[in-house]
């Protein structure tokens, strides 16, 4: 089949070396602790199977982190031997016997689900992995800290089950100091209870990338980090770069209308490049009218509303643009940088979602 990568410009350029060292800085901060990189939702859009393998023959990580069972399986297919967290709940029964067979740690939140693991471990004919799921005020998946306990008596000591850990999730660790640290202490208690019923040697985990650079006192015996790892967080380097190249240059007078429902007018004659590159490839149609590319290292507007496939710029400043020139919509070209995280406030979301919603039409090149 052909290169697909050969024909339309449009393609997401990922810096390996760049989730490299953002990773070794997490361990180096975290450390004693140790990292589990999350790679859900492939790996944020950045592409897990290349990345996770990379990972793993570097040993930049003790484990990774997915969101549900097809991920962890797709990675486990791909040669990823490390320890796979499955973080979301498992659903349904025969989900259970699949992440068994291939050796998955599953997440348990209920004393329904532990019955359903234990059954499931007698029907694959193998030992379990689990990890169970305090919750201290995200609410949504989890159990309070005496349904909590109640799981691990349930567990503990059952020939079919390892219980090799315990963790939260925090909901605004780089937003609500004060609710992080009620979150933190009710973990803290519920750890305590679980010691005092006999729990010895749990993985302990409730830092995500921001309270594991922040907050010391999160940190335990394990980080998950995501955001840090691809470079979306102050401070971390950008793993991935959008790009693509002009198609199409035109002269408009004023007056002009451009794009669907005629949402920019021209006050003056300008010069006009279309870019292939639009929401059907996850830029999203919130960026209309308000975001900024690059060409030629100069900043660029986004001119009327971005459609499925291509959207249009004003490069009138823009000295010997031509077909073919290469455009930065996330990533640096010369001294000006677009990144996920600026585009994310004008669309009014986060930096996950800008990397995240990049759609399989998009190409990702590691390198």
């Amino acid at each position: 089949m052909p290169d697909r990568r050969l024909y339309r410009p449009t393609r997401a350029e990922i810096s390996l070396a760049a989730i490299k060292r953002n990773l070794e800085r997490v361990a180096a901060v975290a450390a004693p602790a140790r990292v589990l990189f999350v790679v859900k939702a492939d790996a944020y859009g950045h592409g897990a199977v290349p990345i996770s393998l990379y990972c793993q023959e570097n040993r930049l990580c003790r484990s990774f982190g997915v969101a549900c069972l097809e991920e962890a399986l797709e990675l486990r297919a791909a040669g990823v031997k490390l320890p796979l967290l499955v973080l979301g709940s498992l659903y349904p029964f025969n989900s259970f016997i699949e992440a068994i067979k291939n050796d998955l740690t599953v997440t348990i939140s209920s004393l329904d689900a532990a019955r359903q693991v234990l059954e499931a471990a007698r029907l694959a004919g193998k030992k379990a992995s689990c990890h169970i799921k305090v919750e201290t005020g995200m609410n949504r998946i989890g159990a309070r800290r005496p349904s909590a306990v109640k799981i691990f008596q349930a567990l503990s000591g059952q020939a079919g089950v390892s219980v090799e850990g315990v963790y939260t999730h925090l909901s605004s660790a780089g937003a609500d100091p004060e609710y992080t640290a009620q979150q933190l202490d009710y973990f803290r208690e519920t750890l305590s209870e679980f010691g005092r019923g006999g729990a010895r040697d749990l993985v302990r985990h409730a830092a995500n990338s921001w309270a594991a650079v922040h907050l010391p006192g999160s940190r335990w015996d394990l980080v998950r980090t995501g955001l840090a790892a691809y470079g979306c967080m102050d401070g971390f380097e950008p793993a991935l770069s959008l790009k693509s190249r002009v198609v199409f240059i035109k002269n408009v007078r004023e007056g002009a209308s451009v794009s669907y429902d005629r949402s920019f007018r021209a006050a003056a004659p300008m010069k006009i490049a279309t870019v292939p590159l639009g929401y059907g490839d996850g830029y999203l149609r919130a960026l209309s009218g308000k975001a900024e590319m690059l060409v030629g290292g100069r900043r660029c507007r986004v001119l009327g509303n971005v459609t499925m496939d291509m959207v249009m710029l004003d490069v009138t400043a823009v000295e010997r643009v031509s077909v073919g020139d290469e455009v930065v919509a996330i990533g640096r070209q010369g001294a000006e940088t677009v990144a996920a995280a600026g585009l994310a406030e004008l669309a009014g979301t986060i930096p996950y979602e800008i990397t995240t919603l990049l759609t399989r039409r998009v190409p990702r090149i590691h390198s």
